[in-house]
């Protein structure tokens, strides 16, 4: 183990004896601090040295033909300072080594756990494949930035997504390192998500429903879509005043066209539920095309499996019927509005959606104007004509 006085000159004129395979000159200044030299000419920087459980540990700097004399001599000056203070530099790049990317974790260990945990999996997996893995699924978990994921979720809200789905996007992420952190996965200890503000989402609430003449048109819409399936699936979200998963992963096998009986294996309660099924909605299940083997109500024409998202052809089609302001939801909401609007009482109204609560129907039994007045009207007729006259006359009395 010769030790000399390592410099530019030295590192240039050293060979390996014959017969060796190997020749390590150590400085007499940096502890640590080594030349491999090899019978094949080649000549690499280390620093070896023992860490805190007493273990022998070399790291390489780089290859003589690389680094300067100089630069190999400032770094390794660096990394001695580093192991003084109980860094352990070959440790540490092994680590980074193994750090996953985030396609490996999302794949490997997130989705297998929401699968067992969450009632809306298929929603979660289906925005996870559009927004998430396509565009951080390469970066390993240490790369991602707050920056990234912040111009990633503002992207979503440029693009006409409500405040609520665009903050799915840094939430997920959060839930994915905090996972990590748990399982204490390498690269994780610092979660990105963190620094990134949520858009406000305190009037989300809306009552927004579509009215005759809007639906008229948004239904003249759809059928001129690009995706076959818009038309069929605006008008039943309407007529069933159902949720978009709901629809979207409805099978032919949970439909009684007889006794016109949706039944819901697993809704937003937990719980199954029945939804009954209007005339008109029936007429609108025996138009839809169906193929041999395949399950689903109302499936991707080209996969055949469930439609992961339909979001540009409805955008395009609530442009052309102008009402760029309606989301899907709102079908929802019309449908119940249309239900509370023919006379059903808040009851039914809650039954129909699935809501254990009345209190939650509130939002979806909203009085369009022509109710609000046959019901004040009504109530006043119901005080009596003479009402003002007896007034007056109790006045002069």
């Amino acid at each position: 183990m010769p030790i000399v006085s390592l410099d530019a000159k030295l590192v240039r004129d050293a060979v390996c004896p014959d017969g060796k395979a190997k020749l390590d000159l150590y400085s007499d200044q940096i502890p640590g601090w080594v030349l491999e030299v090899r019978k094949t000419g080649g000549k690499t920087w280390y620093i070896r040295y023992r860490n805190r459980h007493g273990a022998l540990k070399q790291f390489k700097i780089g290859s003589a033909d690389a680094l300067s004399f100089e630069r190999s001599r400032l770094t390794a000056q660096t990394l001695r300072s580093r192991i003084v203070l109980g860094e352990d530099p070959a440790g540490d790049r092994k680590v980074l080594r193994t750090v996953p990317r985030l396609s490996e974790v999302i794949q490997d260990r997130y989705i297998p756990l929401i699968e067992k945990t969450r009632r809306n999996f298929q929603s979660s997996l289906s925005f996870l494949k559009l927004h998430i893995q396509p565009q951080f699924g390469k970066y390993r978990l240490d790369e991602l930035t707050t920056d990234m994921i912040s111009e990633a979720h503002l992207s979503l809200r440029q693009q006409g997504y409500a405040p609520a789905m665009c903050n799915k996007l840094p939430i997920t992420l959060m839930t994915i390192y905090r996972m990590c952190q748990r399982l204490k996965v390498p690269g994780s200890e610092t979660n990105p998500a963190t620094g990134v503000k949520l858009f406000d989402t305190s009037n989300n609430a809306r009552d927004r429903y579509l009215t005759k003449e809007e639906t008229l048109r948004l239904l003249d819409a759809v059928k001129q879509s690009e995706n076959p399936q818009l038309k069929y699936l605006v008008p039943l979200y309407i007529l069933l005043t159902c949720r978009r998963e709901e629809l979207l992963q409805a099978k032919w096998c949970d439909f009684d066209l007889e006794r016109r009986i949706w039944r819901i294996p697993m809704s937003k309660n937990g719980r199954p539920r029945l939804v009954p099924v209007p005339q008109k909605a029936i007429e609108i299940l025996q138009l839809l095309p169906r193929w041999e083997g395949v399950p689903w109500l109302i499936p991707s024409v080209k996969s055949k499996k469930p439609m992961v998202s339909f979001f540009h052809a409805w955008k395009n089609a609530r442009k052309r019927a102008g009402l760029e302001d309606v989301r899907v939801h709102d079908l929802r909401r019309t449908g119940a509005t249309n239900l509370w609007e023919s006379g059903a009482d808040l009851l039914t109204v809650s039954k129909v959606l699935g809501h254990r609560s009345l209190k939650y129907v509130q939002v979806y039994s909203v009085a369009s104007d022509a109710r609000l007045l046959s019901a004040v009207d009504k109530a006043a007729n119901a005080v009596g004509t003479e009402w003002l006259d007896t007034q007056k006359s109790s006045a002069a009395a």
